[in-house]
Order: structure tokens, then sequence, then C-alpha cells
């Protein structure tokens, strides 16, 4: 495979979308490609330098006139001149909304030679794309794209369903470093001289991820064994979970650990993963936690079932007596949950092992730069 040299456009944040294009990126550097990623600020996941890889901060103007800054012409002018003065041959855009309406918009301004690909990663579509004003740029964004890609395919027929689009989406699923996230040193509960079982949930804490569900279902399952529960994140939910804890007399034993970036360390020696959100297009946490040998318990909504697959337990939404239960299925027999972990490592290595998926990725940007 010849040296490509791409560009990633991204949100910077703890999200999905902004994680997988910073590792993308960072993959992409090793790799020996030349990568040249794109955002408004340094992305959370990238913590030091990495040869081949090159930052670009996107600057908007603070006119007064303007309400809102346009990031999305600000950010089209900065592709474009990236491409001009980089030779960035294809740009890779995570997040339909502005992304590919900016990568868009910098290939009409440079004179049409600017190829992009677009993937989408979940809110993109389900709740952004959803919004009556945005509509209708998602869906020619969509059809403008030289490609486009989702991360499950919940989410590729979810868009199809939508917006009617008649451009062909690709399923390429998110990844994970499996020798980064991988079992930890510790060991289960049932390997440790303190059976205190240790709960980890880690999102954004949006109303979306229903993280009092979780505290709900923690206060059902420390009722019965010994358990302390650790929630990785930050987001405008905090504040009611904690009320929540509060309500029902588990908050001793909750932890707010705040964004972790070295998130690894927190899944490692967990025994359990804990989801409750309502809309999940995929479940990169999830996988995380599989690929360090930690069973999940989550909602079965969306593309969660094509992450988890046989190994977990799936339950119905807004319903943490359910939740409780499947945990404690786990938590309460090594057998099984020793059985569930397993199988959940063999899953992320044989699927969604990072080398696999992005080699799916360079070969569809060869097709792209040779159509």
């Amino acid at each position: 495979m010849s040296s490509m040299k791409i560009g990633i456009v991204c949100y910077p944040t703890v999200g999905g979308s902004g994680v997988i294009a910073t590792e993308m990126a960072m993959h992409a550097a090793r790799s020996g490609h030349e990568a040249h990623l794109i955002s408004y600020q340094r992305p959370s996941r990238l913590k030091r330098a990495v040869p081949g890889l090159r930052c670009h901060d996107v600057q908007v103007s603070a006119y007064p006139l303007f309400r809102f800054p346009p990031y999305d012409l600000a950010l089209a002018t900065r592709m474009l001149e990236v491409q001009e003065s980089e030779g960035v041959e294809i740009f890779h855009v995570h997040y339909a909304i502005p992304h590919a309406i900016s990568a868009y918009l910098a290939r009409a301004m440079g004179g049409g030679d600017l190829r992009f690909i677009t993937t989408l990663h979940g809110t993109d579509i389900t709740v952004v794309g959803a919004e009556r004003a945005y509509t209708r740029p998602t869906k020619f964004a969509i059809d403008q794209s030289n490609a486009v890609t989702a991360v499950s395919r919940y989410l590729a027929d979810e868009t199809m369903l939508m917006f009617g689009v008649r451009k062909e989406i690709e399923v390429v699923p998110n990844f994970v470093d499996t020798q980064r996230f991988k079992p930890g040193k510790v060991g289960r509960f049932y390997e440790r001289e303190d059976d205190e079982r240790v709960i980890v949930h880690a999102s954004n804490f949006r109303p979306v991820k229903r993280i009092a569900d979780v505290v709900r279902a923690f206060s059902l399952i420390s009722a019965k064994i010994p358990a302390r529960l650790r929630l990785a994140g930050e987001g405008p939910d905090k504040e009611h979970a904690l009320a929540v804890a509060g309500d029902l007399g588990c908050a001793d034993r909750i932890e707010f650990l705040g964004n972790k970036e070295d998130i690894e360390g927190v899944l490692e020696d967990a025994d359990l993963f804990l989801s409750a959100s309502e809309s999940e297009s995929f479940g990169l946490s999830m996988l995380e936690a599989m690929s360090c040998g930690v069973p999940c318990v989550s909602t079965n909504v969306g593309g969660v079932s094509e992450v988890l697959g046989d190994t977990g337990v799936l339950t119905s939404l807004a319903n943490p007596e359910e939740m409780a239960a499947g945990a404690l299925r786990l938590l309460e027999s090594p057998e099984l949950h020793a059985e569930n972990g397993r199988r959940g490592r063999e899953r992320a290595e044989s699927l969604f092992a990072q080398d696999n998926v992005m080699n799916q990725y360079y070969e569809l940007y060869e097709r792209v730069l040779k159509a």
C-alpha cells in the first residue's frame, strides 16, 4: 500500500467520533502515511506528538455581528488551505454536520478536486440530522461525499430510512487497540482478597445516556452484594446523578472520576460495565471494556447488539430492575462472569482490532483516489 496524505476532520471531544478520528490519525502516521488532523482544538486523545501527524486549528472570527460564529465556513477555509499547502489527497470527515458540508464547500471553492469520505457515528444522524433545520443539509452532504461509511448496520439502515439517500453506505465498525485495552493484573472479584465488585460507566453524561438509570441499577446491585460504582466522564447530567444517588442512599459508594485520559486504567480491573443509553449507534466504551475482558450489561438499543454479540447481557430500556438482575447474574457467578469476559475479549480481538479495521479504511481511501 502506497503512502498517502490524509486529512482527518473531527470534534476534539471525548465522544466516540472524536476518539476514533484521533486514533485513526495516529495509526495512519505510525503506518507511514502523512496525517493532518483538523479541529478547533487539540483532541483529548492526542496526548503527545506523533511523527508524521500534524494538527491544524480552525480559527473562528469573533465579529460582533455574528450571534453564532460560523464555524462551518472557517472549517471549509482551513480544509482548503491544508489541501493547498500540504497536498492532502483525501479528507476523512467524522460526524456529518457540519464537517461534510464544510468539505463540500471547500471542494467548490477549490475548483472541485477535493475528495472526502464521510463517516456517520450516530447522533449526527439520529439526533442532529433529525432536526428540521439540518435534515436537508445532512442528506445533501451524504449524497455529495465520495464515499460514506457508518459504524454499525443499524446506523446505515437508519440513515437510509430517515433520509432516503441513494449513496451506498458501507459498514465499517469502530475499533479498539487490543494491546492498550487488555485485562489488568489485579484480577476480578473472585480472584481478589476483597470481593467488592467494581462497576464502571463511561460517557459524556448527556441525557441520552440516562446516567440516573445507571445509578438506580447500581443501588439495587449494591443492596445485594458489596459493590462500588466508578463514573468516568463529565456532562450536564452529573448533578442529577448525584441527586439520585443521594436520594437512594448509595452516594458513598459512587466515585466521579471526571474525564480520564487513561480510561484503560479504569476499565482493565473492573468487574462490569453498565450502560443505560436510550440511543447508542455503536458503544465504543463497551467495546473497550470487552477488550479488557470486562462483561457489559446494556440496554438493547441501536447497534449495541452488533458489538456485544453473545457476550454480556442486553436489557430493555428504562428498566433499572432488569439491568440490576442481569448484572447480579454475572456478579454472583464466577464461572458465568469468567466465560463472558473471555468471549468478550475474543470478540474484540477477532472483529474489532484496530489494525484490521484501519486496513478497511486504507483500502477505501485507495478506491476513492483511483475512482
